[in-house]
C-alpha cells in the first residue's frame, strides 16, 4: 500500500475538498483523483461518496482514515529518526516555555548553548498554554515546560511532572513592607499585586488560606504572561510580585528584591510539567535540554 495515497486521503478527510487537498499536497486535482482511485482499486471498495460538490467518507473510508493517521505518523517518525542520527552533535531545540519556566530558563539556556554547544540551534516559543499545545501537536515544537495545572490529560500527550516550587510575595528591598518581620495578608493588599494568570486550583488554595480577598480576580491588579516584565515592574514601583520566588532569585541575590515575611507563609506552590507527544521520536539534542531543565528549574 502506497503511503502517498494514504496521505492524499487524509488531506481530503481533513479539508473536505479535493481542491484544498490538492493544494495542500502540491498536486493537481486530476492527480489527486487518480491517487484516490488507485487506493480504492487496491482495497476493492469506494472510500468516498461524491454527493454533489461534497465528498463524504464511506464506512470503509472512515476506518482507513483512522488507521492511516497512525501509519503516516509512523512513517514520518522513521524518516525523522534517520535525520536525527545524521545530525550527530548538532540539531535544534524547539521548545515552548510557560511564564515561570521562561523567566528562569530562557536566558540561561541561550547562554549555555551559545557557549558550550555552538552547533545546536535554539528556538523558544512563548505564549498561552493553549497556543503552545497547538504548536506541539502541529510538531512545530519538540516539548513544553509549562504549568502542570493548566494542561488537561489527553491520550496524545505525555505529561511528566517536574515537581513543585515555592511561591511567595516579593517586593523592592526599600519597599515600605520590606523591613517588617511579620505581615498579614491584608497589609499586602494596600499595594498593587502583580502576577501571571493563576490556575483555578491555585486560586482555590489562596482563598482557602487567606479568605475571599485572596481571589486572584479581586487581588491581582497587574497581570501578564511574562514574569520578567512583572519583576521589572516591581523593581521600579511599589507593586508586589506574587509567584515563584526562584523567578526573582537573581535580583534577590543582588539585594534589589526581598521576599516579604507573610504570616502564615503561603501554602500554594507552582507545579510544572515536561510535555511531549506520545510516540514522538525524541531528538538526541533534547537530552541536553532535559538535563538543563532538571538542573535549573528548582528552588534556590
Amino acid at each position: 500500500m502506497n503511503i502517498r495515497h494514504l496521505r492524499h486521503l487524509l488531506a481530503i478527510a481533513e479539508t473536505g475538498s479535493f481542491s484544498r487537498a490538492a493544494e495542500r499536497a502540491f498536486i493537481t486535482q486530476s492527480a489527486l483523483s487518480r491517487s484516490i482511485r488507485a487506493l480504492e482499486d487496491e482495497l476493492g471498495a469506494p472510500l468516498l461518496d461524491r454527493v454533489g460538490k461534497r465528498n463524504e467518507l464511506t464506512a470503509l473510508g472512515h476506518e482507513v482514515v483512522r488507521r492511516a493517521r497512525a501509519i503516516v505518523l509512523a512513517s514520518e517518525e522513521i524518516v525523522r529518526s534517520a535525520t536525527l542520527l545524521a545530525e550527530g552533535g548538532g540539531g535544534e531545540i524547539r521548545v515552548g516555555l510557560g511564564s515561570g519556566p521562561g523567566a528562569m530558563l530562557m536566558t540561561p539556556l541561550l547562554c549555555q548553548v551559545a557557549s558550550l554547544h555552538p552547533r545546536v540551534r535554539v528556538a523558544i516559543a512563548r505564549g498561552s498554554t493553549t497556543l503552545q499545545l497547538v504548536q506541539l501537536r502541529a510538531r512545530e515544537l519538540e516539548a513544553l515546560v509549562i504549568d502542570a495545572r493548566r494542561v488537561a490529560p489527553s491520550p496524545d500527550l505525555l505529561i511528566e511532572t517536574l515537581g513543585e516550587m515555592r511561591t511567595g510575595f516579593v517586593a523592592r528591598s526599600d519597599h515600605p513592607l520590606a523591613a517588617r518581620r511579620r505581615l498579614s495578608f491584608h497589609e499586602l493588599l494596600e499595594y498593587p499585586v502583580a502576577s501571571t494568570p493563576l490556575s483555578s486550583e491555585v486560586a482555590r488554595l489562596l482563598v482557602d488560606q487567606y479568605g475571599e480577598s485572596a481571589d486572584p480576580g479581586r487581588m491581582v491588579d497587574l497581570q501578564c504572561e511574562d514574569v520578567g516584565s512583572l519583576i521589572d515592574t516591581v523593581m521600579k514601583s511599589s507593586a508586589i510580585f506574587l509567584g515563584i520566588v526562584a523567578a526573582a532569585r537573581n535580583a534577590i541575590r543582588k539585594g534589589q528584591l526581598v521576599e516579604l515575611a507573610l504570616t502564615p507563609r503561603m501554602l500554594a506552590t507552582a507545579r510544572y510539567a515536561y510535555v511531549t507527544l506520545k510516540g514522538r521520536t525524541e531528538a538526541p539534542v533534547m537530552k541536553l535540554f532535559r538535563r538543563f531543565v532538571d538542573e535549573n528549574l528548582r528552588d534556590a
